[in-house]
Parts: C-alpha cells; structure tokens; sequence
C-alpha cells in the first residue's frame, strides 16, 4: 500500500467509464508578496442594501484573502452552453459545463491559486459558485449580492487561493440552472494527506428532469406552485433566483433560466406525493424524478471501477442533486468515513449513508474480489442510481434494480460524527445569539426564513472576530439541507461541537445548532439546498460590520 503523490491523483479518473477529466494548465506560480490580483467582472460590485456592511471587494476582504496566502496558479476554463447529453443509452438537450456530465474535474493542491475562467455561451445569465469553499467574497458567484450577472457571449475570471484540503461542488447560482447539469466535482489535495488508500473513485450523485418528456426545471416549479399542478394544473407566478442576475431585489420572475413553458409544453406533471422517509422523518421531497444518477449514467448502463481485489479505495461522494436526498451503500463492504464536506472526522464505520443535497462525504473501502454494485437511493422516492466497482475481468453488470443488504443497515447521521482533532473548533462562550425559523409550507409553496421570501437587501449581522452561534428552527413538514457560504461550522449536539460541515440537515420540527468563526468577511448567503425551496425564497443573508 502507497500513499498517493499529486501525479497518481492528477490520473484518477472520475470513473473508469463515463465522466470527463479536465487537466489543469499550470503556471509558473504568482509571484511573492503579489497578494490577491483582480479579476475579470470584479469591479468592487456594490450590491443594493443597508449601509455600514463589509461589501464583497471591500479592503477587508483584500486583507484577508491576503492571509490566505498566494501559491501556484492553476488555470482552468470552463464553457456553460446548450449541449446534447448521453445518459448512457438516453439523450437529453440540457446546460452543461464543456458537454459533460458531470463538469470537468477541477483539481488543485491547498495553497494553490485557482484562476478558473467562466465562459458563458448558454442563452441567459449565469454564475459559478464554489460550494464548501472559504474564500474571498467577489468570488462566490452570487449575483446581484457578491457579482453582476455573466452575461451570454460574457467571461468572468474566477481568482482566489484554496487554503483548505477537501471535497468540494461547483456550480451554477442563478435560478434552477443546476438541476441541470452545470455541475462539476471540485477536489483540493492535502499535501501532507494522512490518509493511505491505493486509489480513488469521485462519486456525483444527481437527480434529473430536464429534457426528459417535455420536463425543465422551471417547469416542474411552477408546478409545484399555488395555482401549478397540484392545484388542478395551471401555471404559477414566476420564482425567487438563487440571487437573480437581473439586478431586482423583491420576489419576481427568474432570470437567467430558459424562458416559462405553457401548460402544453411543460411535460408531465413531476410532483410527488405519496414520497414518505423514515430516515428523514416524513416526505422524501416534492419532485419525482424519471432518472437518478452516478457520474451522469442511468442504472442500465452504470459507470464501471475497476481496481484489484485487497486495494484500499478511497470513494468521494458529491450530492449533486437538486431536491433529494440519496442513502449510499456498497454491496458486500463496509466503508469507514474519513471526512464530510471536506473536513475529516474521527474515523467511523457504516453500512450506508445519507447524503442531502450538496454534503460531501469521503469513505474508505477495502476492495473484495467480485463485481460489486454502488447503490443511491433516492430516499422516500422511488428509482435508484447505480455504479459498479469490479476487481474481476468478467463482464457480467448487477441487475439495475439491485438493492444491496448494507442499505438497510448501519446508518451513521452527520450530528453522531466527531472533527478530527486537527480541524475541531475549540469550545468558547458565543459572542452572538442568532435564532432564524425555517417557515413555509407546500400548500402555498412559500418557504422562507421568519415567513419572509429573500430579498437581496436582507442583513443579519455579525462581526468579525465574533464567535456566532445559530439556531435554526424547522418550523415546517420537510426537511431541508441548510448551507452557509464562505464559511464552516460546528455541529452542536449532546457532546458539544461536532463535525465541521458547510451543509447541514434540518429535519422537521427539529432544530439544528451550529458554532462558526466570523474570519471570513464580506456578505454571505445561507439558503436552503433544496433548489426548489430557495428558488422559492429560503434565502437571506449575514453580512459583516464595519
């Protein structure tokens, strides 16, 4: 057994058929004392809003992106545009980074410099948001808050150091675009990795609609809106953007999405249920997706890894799915996590996982000898996703219903695992309370914070310096994946602070407590991660003091 050098990773496919690999062009490295250079479109954007806040340019957030340190630069460039997709035996006009799904791998090294240029080439607006990532505030893509909008025919020049090792998701922040497939694995390497595995298998998880008889995203939420399908099937107001790239700050129509279908041509009716989750007590979701996938392949023609039987594999698992949560199993293994959402936790075995929209989880496997099916289900729907791992040369496939044992086995939730003592955020007295109800109902299809939709003026506000503690409370039926940008946090539970995450479940009626470390300035988003939900206007902001 080895522990792996960067060149071994920089060779690790996504998996050994399906999903596209994109090789950084390195250069030479920036030079020292250069501090944080500028980047195209970022202008010191001003965003509309209160006075007296830390706005996404601002010195302070120069200075701290200074602190972060300035190593090598790792250049990439990524195209958004309209593309056909193959499944894996069904195809699908859709919106996809370089016609892939999922996106290319971008790879980098912590300390490196990530110079990632977005090419727009799709019909609308967009933007590219680094999920999980600390960094400086003009570089989190969200429009209207922290960027102007990228406009069709545009580029934009994302530019900002990457001081933490882990597993990271970019995409799309303007309206349902990423339940599309502008989606892309994002893995920063830890130079001094503890961790001794033979190889690696990255893991994108998603649900998918668009193209798919007539469905689109903005379809299936109007949909599920007053007055939509569930109310004898007419067609809805328009939708709350995840940050609208329009320049509006008051719920209004999505920009920066395909236009809005007719009732005619808005396909079939997508909203589920009778979708019922024992693990998330209560509904699964909303939306019943016709496909679930593993590396942008249908269960009929799953993505295939081989390795030899006795490696050690190391498995990332990206939830890139826009309104489901997936309970993870490997037929015949156990898996010992190693991390979530890029932070490690003290090592702990499981079955299975759940895994909500946007977390991240590393796991290590012993490889057995066989064919072996990587199973997603869908929680509270129904369908699957499916890969395969195979240390044997037959060619024989598990059955694209298969159910392994381990699904309905050990499950360890988020709340029970323990930091590593390296990254544990050490015990002190809050500076500042924050208490934020979670509100809403699919009744009205009105989800908020304190039953008030998002506006891009919203301000909860912290300090830098300050140690926040926040309480969410689950006022409602569903559960939702909350995450807070720019920053991690500390799960709070019966033994103090928990796993550092950037994503976290809320179940219903329930509450979550969390710790963070305001070190991060600038204005930051906390939504839900439910696509549908925040489109629907479960967002606000926490924005610094000057």
């Amino acid at each position: 057994m080895f522990r792996p050098t960067r060149r071994t990773l920089l060779r690790t496919p996504i998996a050994a058929a399906g999903a596209g690999f994109l090789a950084a062009c390195s250069g030479p490295g920036s030079e020292p004392g250069s501090g944080p250079q500028p980047a195209i479109g970022a202008d010191r954007f001003v965003p509309a809003g209160p006075r007296g806040y830390v706005n996404p340019s601002d010195p302070e957030v120069l200075a701290a992106e200074r602190r972060r340190g300035s190593g090598p630069v790792r250049t990439y460039r990524v195209t958004a545009a309209e593309t056909t997709l193959d499944l894996g035996g069904r195809s699908v006009r859709t919106w996809a980074y370089n016609g892939e799904v999922p996106g290319p791998l971008v790879r980098v090294t912590a300390g490196d410099v990530l110079d990632l240029t977005l090419s727009n080439r799709l019909p609308a607006n967009t933007t590219l948001h680094s999920h999980g990532v600390r960094l400086r505030c003009d570089m989190d893509g969200v429009p209207d808050l922290t960027q102007r909008a990228i406009r069709p025919g545009s580029d934009f020049r994302y530019r900002f150091t990457l001081k933490h090792p882990g597993t990271y998701l970019l995409h799309s922040h303007v309206g349902m675009q990423p339940d599309r497939a502008l989606y892309a694995p994002l893995v920063v390497d830890d130079p001094r990795e503890r961790l001794a595995y033979d190889k690696e298998w990255i893991l994108v998880l998603d649900d998918w609609l668009d193209g798919v008889e007539g469905s689109t995203p903005e379809g299936v939420l109007e949909q599920l809106k007053p007055g939509g399908a569930m109310d004898m099937g007419g067609m809805g107001m328009g939708g709350m953007s995840m940050g609208s790239g329009h320049g509006s700050h008051s719920p209004g129509p999505s920009t920066g999405t395909r236009p809005k279908s007719s009732k005619k041509s808005a396909g079939p009716s997508r909203v589920l249920d009778d979708s019922h989750s024992r693990m998330l007590h209560g509904m699964g979701g909303s939306v019943a997706y016709p496909h679930y996938l593993i590396n942008g392949r249908l269960p009929t023609s799953p993505s295939v890894f081989r390795c030899r039987p006795g490696e050690r594999i190391r498995l990332r698992i990206v939830n890139a799915g826009s309104e489901t949560a997936f309970r993870v199993a490997l037929g015949g293994h156990q898996m010992t996590i190693t991390h979530t959402d890029g932070y490690p936790v003290k090592h702990k075995g499981t079955d299975a996982l759940l895994v909500g929209m946007a977390e991240r989880y590393d796991v290590l496997i012993t490889a057995k000898d066989g064919f072996f099916p990587l199973v997603a289900l869908p929680e509270g729907k129904k369908g699957r996703a499916l890969a395969v791992l195979r240390t044997d040369k037959g060619k024989n496939l598990p059955a694209p219903d298969v159910r392994p044992d381990e699904l309905d086995g050990k499950t360890v939730p988020a709340r029970r695992l323990l930091p590593d003592d390296s990254v544990a955020l050490r015990e002190r007295h809050p500076d500042r309370e924050m208490r934020i109800r979670i509100t809403g109902g699919m009744k009205k299809y009105d989800w908020g914070f304190d039953h008030r939709p998002y506006s891009v003026q919203q301000r909860h506000p912290v300090r830098a310096g300050e140690r926040v503690r926040l309480t969410l409370i689950n006022a409602t039926d569903m559960w939702h994946p909350m995450h807070l940008h720019g920053h991690t946090f500390a799960v709070r539970g019966l033994d103090g602070v928990g796993a550092r995450k950037d994503t976290a479940l809320v179940l219903p009626h329930r509450k979550l407590v969390i710790d963070f470390d305001a070190d991060n300035p600038g204005l930051w988003m906390l939504h839900c991660h439910n696509q549908y939900h925040s489109e629907s206007g479960m967002m606000t902001v926490l924005g610094y003091k000057k």
